[in-house]
């Protein structure tokens, strides 16, 4: 028995022509604006659906990883590093010998919230400490410094969360690593 489908809308059409475009071509090299025209309605100006969101590769986690690692090597930290993607789910994950127990999980929290808020940690921080505690019912998030996006183009592609070398140290491991995604 043969199964037959119907015919794609023009939407999937243009889905799956995205689709071959980015099998032969790297996401980076598609420029946001051809992405969100092409996320755009075919029955004229009436705005998409849906939306087209550049998000980290595993590729681009590992090189905030190293250069995260690089960082703290040459100030002698012991650290973890974590890289998560766009929506705050996690990519890649390390802990340097000598790091404690608990700084996998601050890392990755740390990253969540910098992902999450699209700004860096210590944002939330100062929310904190400036005397807005409820800000600590939000869920999810952690309000330490430490987390910061990654932006490619323009736009938050993940974030990296560092912990260990403790505050504004973490931070400068975690810029590094943004960069290094980031250039």
């Amino acid at each position: 028995m043969r199964i037959s489908f119907p015919a794609l809308p023009a939407a999937h059409a243009t889905f799956l022509a995205l689709l071959a475009a980015s099998a032969t071509t790297p996401a980076s090299a598609a420029p946001l604006a051809a992405q969100e025209q092409a996320a755009t309605s075919t029955a004229g100006s009436a705005p998409a659906a849906t939306l087209v969101r550049r998000t980290l590769s595993l590729a681009g986690a590992r090189q905030a990883v190293e250069a995260a690692k690089d960082e703290a090597a040459r100030n002698g930290w012991r650290i973890a590093v974590a890289v998560v993607d766009a929506a705050g789910e996690l990519v890649a994950l390390e802990k340097t010998d000598g790091a404690i127990g608990i700084s996998p999980a601050v890392a990755q929290g740390k990253a969540r919230t910098a992902a999450l808020l699209q700004a860096p940690s210590k944002e939330f921080e100062d929310f904190v400490n400036g005397g807005k505690p409820s800000f600590l019912s939000t869920p999810g998030v952690t309000p330490l410094e430490g987390g910061v996006p990654i932006v490619v183009d323009g736009q938050v592609v993940g974030a990296v969360g560092v912990s260990g070398a403790h505050g504004a140290n973490d931070s400068r491991v975690a810029c590094a690593a943004a960069a290094a995604v980031g250039r």
